[in-house]
């Protein structure tokens, strides 16, 4: 069984700054690689960032330069800084990690946490 649980979300301004945080934890192998991604209402659900085991991160094309992943050295935890936030950034923010606990990865989700910008 794996558990994420996600934290940092709340409100803030436009131009302000926010970091979320994702933690992995459960009988887990492997994991190769954890991101975010957001939905927003009506909206489908988008890659915000990831990053592999072999630190390789990838970026959506409305965040690039603004929000920044990382990992911790134990490789369980996420970060995600999100910087000059924009009212259009407004959205449940999902965590998601591919996991092994056997012998296949699966994509696990955590719970999600939501993300206000506004004034």
């Amino acid at each position: 069984q794996v558990h994420l649980v996600e934290s940092g979300g709340g409100l803030v301004q436009p131009g302000g700054s926010l970091r979320l945080s994702c933690a992995a934890s459960g009988s887990i192998a492997s994991i190769d690689a954890m991101g975010w991604y957001r939905q927003a209402p009506g909206k489908q659900r988008e890659l915000v960032a990831e990053i592999t085991r072999g630190d390789r991160t990838v970026y959506g094309d409305s965040v690039k330069g603004r929000f920044f992943i990382s990992r911790n050295s134990a490789w369980n935890t996420v970060h995600l800084q999100m910087n000059s936030l924009k009212p259009e950034d407004t959205a449940i923010y999902y965590c998601k990690a591919v996991i092994k606990l056997v012998l296949a990865y699966s994509d696990y989700w955590g719970q999600g946490t939501q993300v206000t910008v506004s004034s």
